[in-house]
């Protein structure tokens, strides 16, 4: 760990680094966040998605409430809904404040059906009622609707939020930090990864074993999720935000998988594609099941993304924030049109399938699997991004306004 000077914020100091629970945070306040990240909000309409897998019993009269479960839906009611309606919006500048479901897509970033249940148990379409209508959108869902949102933003011209998994541990830091800091911080990171040639990541496994997986970068312009959409260009924030990534040219090599089930296994990448995964230890059908959808519909193993966690946040055990945590990494399979990539939902055997998912590597999540060393070259050079889950001096460096671009 580098040693940190008086030029660093105080989330950045040694202390909060190694145990970020220790960070503290100002109150969630949901007109704090909407100001800042979608200024201006004056003369605005609002609405709320939330998603159910029955929406038309749920939303009508918010019988939902009355249910047991549906924290994140009870979330969006509680911190937004309700608060738009308390004062938030007369504050603001805004109007509508209205909620309404969708039927849950069951995957991460599938496109979300075009009915839609208001509170008064009314059918509705996305495209003709809620698209046109609304400059803001926040998306409080089971899934992430980033990518589906982001498409229908530019072919709409609202701004929106979406705000998968939130939980109160999401609440309380991820959403209650500041984001002109968080955009700054991102940016300043972004700077220090810009036009990479390619990213190695060297992996270790409990049983001593090493493995290395390269992505190709090209050269490309970093990209960040900063969690700020100012102004009146169409655009999504995906809060909690904080992130550099990268939509990868090319990747090889191996990098090792946590299933759900727990399973652990290690995966077999060629040319840009998952190919193959191999049992390390626990269920041999769940590696089975992974080959077989490989083959059958190979584009489920393209590589989409690269990512880096810029913010220090306590875990939250949902990757929407988990994946934002600085020292971690994320890889992603499937879609990255949202990113700016070429891999779009079409391009699919099946629409099921046309999923954008996240694989993170963070002490919690694969304490399974050690991130010992995250590389980059770029030109002539090369430097230590990640050593054993956390940021190497040059990333500090980066943070504290000590590099020079």
């Amino acid at each position: 760990m580098p040693s940190l000077t008086s030029s660093l914020p105080p989330y950045l100091e040694e202390s909060i680094l190694q145990n970020p629970g220790q960070r503290e945070f100002p109150p969630f306040d949901a007109a704090r966040l909407l100001s800042t990240v979608f200024d201006p909000t004056e003369g605005c309409r609002v609405c709320i998605l939330v998603d159910f897998e029955e929406p038309t019993a749920l939303i009508r009269n918010f019988a939902f409430l009355g249910k047991e479960g549906f924290e994140v839906q009870k979330n969006a009611h509680r911190h937004f809904y309700q608060e738009l309606h308390a004062g938030v919006m007369r504050k603001l500048g805004m109007s509508g404040g209205e909620m309404f479901a969708y039927r849950c897509t069951r995957g991460s970033n599938l496109d979300l059906d075009d009915e839609v249940w208001s509170t008064e148990g009314e059918q509705l379409s996305l495209d003709q009622h809620i698209y046109p209508a609304y400059d803001i959108i926040l998306c409080v869902s089971t899934f992430s609707a980033t990518a589906p949102l982001t498409a229908k933003c530019k072919e709409f011209g609202f701004r929106g939020a979406t705000m998968h998994g939130m939980n109160e541990i999401i609440l309380q830091s991820g959403l209650a930090v500041d984001y002109d800091e968080v955009s700054a911080d991102a940016e300043r990171m972004r700077l220090a990864m810009t036009g990479a040639d390619k990213v190695e990541i060297e992996f270790g496994l409990e049983d001593g074993r090493i493995l290395e997986a390269v992505l190709d970068l090209g050269g490309q312009e970093a990209q960040k999720s900063h969690g700020l959409c100012k102004g009146r260009k169409p655009d999504i924030a995906n809060l909690p935000a904080g992130e550099v990534y990268f939509v990868p040219r090319d990747a090889r090599g191996q990098f090792p998988m946590k299933y759900e089930d727990g399973t652990l296994g290690i995966l077999d990448v060629v040319e840009r594609d998952v190919v193959k995964a191999t049992l390390i230890e626990g269920s041999e059908e769940t590696i089975a099941d992974h080959n077989r959808r490989l083959a059958d519909d190979p584009m489920t193993g393209t590589l989409g993304e690269l990512g880096f966690g810029t913010q220090v946040l306590p875990v939250s055990y949902q990757d929407i924030q988990d994946e934002k945590v600085l020292g971690t990494c994320h890889l992603a399979t499937g879609r990255d049109d949202h990113l700016g990539g070429d891999i779009v939902p079409d391009m699919f055997k099946k629409h099921e399938n046309s999923t954008h998912d996240d694989i993170l590597f963070a002490p919690h999540k694969t304490p399974n699997f050690n991130l010992r060393k995250v590389r980059m070259q770029r030109g002539n050079r090369r430097e230590v991004l990640i050593e054993d889950f956390k940021p190497s001096r040059y990333i500090m460096d980066a943070l504290a306004g000590r590099l020079q671009q």
